[in-house]
């Protein structure tokens, strides 16, 4: 079973900061890459519940799936499963669910595998930059006719990186504004679709 934590700081963007930090950093055109995103839970949303998503992710050729659990504030245990196009159109079409880290650790959580459904996708550009130890993160991301732009650092140690990150927003006077997760921020935009309707 593949399983690591993750400890990563995000902070929203606007458009005007975003293209500022693709200009300071001298980000290419070809340094940007295009993932995409499918997003799985029950129709009763038991991986919501649980403060967890899963989601399989499209980058370079490489198709991975990924359950993210919340261990605490900023820190997630990913358990990884590699994919083939065929598992990923079996598991988006809810034939199989042949990941089968996830299932175990899925199974582990009572999370009924078979109800799993795919309930949205969500693309984003993204910059990856060495930075103090860590990594800087500039996305783009698009869905449901909303697009959003975030800064992210991920790190090894949540209190240097915390105290890096504030730095890095302080010297480039952006407002620190938490960003949500990429499941959650799709999440409320769905919802706010559904009540226009």
């Amino acid at each position: 079973m593949i399983q690591e934590y993750e400890i990563e700081y995000k902070n929203v963007l606007t458009k005007e900061q975003y293209e500022q930090l693709l200009e300071e950093f001298n980000i290419q055109p070809q340094q940007i890459v295009r993932q995409v995103n499918h997003y799985l839970d029950t129709k009763h949303w038991h991986l919501k519940t649980l403060s967890s998503a899963l989601r399989i992710r499209e980058q370079k050729g490489k198709i991975v799936c990924t359950l993210k659990e919340q261990t605490a504030e900023h820190i997630h245990l990913e358990t990884t499963d590699i994919l083939t196009e065929e598992q990923r159109d079996e598991i988006l079409e809810g034939k199989s669910f042949s990941a089968p880290s996830v299932r175990e650790r899925l199974v582990e959580l009572r999370v009924p595998v078979e109800e799993l459904r795919l309930f949205g996708t969500l693309t984003t550009d993204r910059v990856e930059v060495p930075y103090e130890g860590g990594i800087l993160v500039f996305d783009h991301s698009f869905y449901l006719h909303c697009d959003d732009y975030e800064v992210e650092y991920e790190t090894k140690d949540s209190t240097l990186g915390k105290k890096l990150f504030l730095t890095f927003l302080r010297e480039r006077k952006i407002n620190i504004q938490t960003a949500d997760k990429k499941i959650a921020r799709f999440m409320k935009a769905l919802q706010e679709r559904k009540e226009e309707q």
